[in-house]
């Protein structure tokens, strides 16, 4: 969702992804950008599915989520693990997409 709104594919989205344990690939990728988008739903979830890898293994791969151990992940336990600035929250940065 990040991506999509610092992309300005739209100013507000929802996107959500559901897997089932043992499957590589999701069940399903869901996105809403609640009529602002600047391209209709479907086609921005055929951008995001064409920039994203979303099989568990791959997004650990891609988002380096291995580095540093557990200690990496303490920060994580004061203040949570989204909308922080901080270059070991690799899941923050944003892909652009347009």
């Amino acid at each position: 969702a990040k991506s999509i709104v610092a992309s300005g594919l739209a100013r507000r989205c929802l996107f959500q992804v559901s897997y089932a344990i043992g499957l590589p690939d999701p069940l399903s990728i869901f996105v809403d950008t609640y009529g602002t988008g600047t391209k209709s739903d479907a086609e921005i979830l055929e951008i995001v599915k064409s920039k994203f890898n979303f099989r568990p293994g791959m997004m650990a791969k891609n988002l380096d989520l291995r580095r540093g151990g557990n200690k990496r992940y303490q920060k994580t336990a004061a203040y949570g693990h989204f909308g922080r600035d901080d270059a070991d929250f690799t899941w923050e940065k944003v892909v652009k997409l347009a």
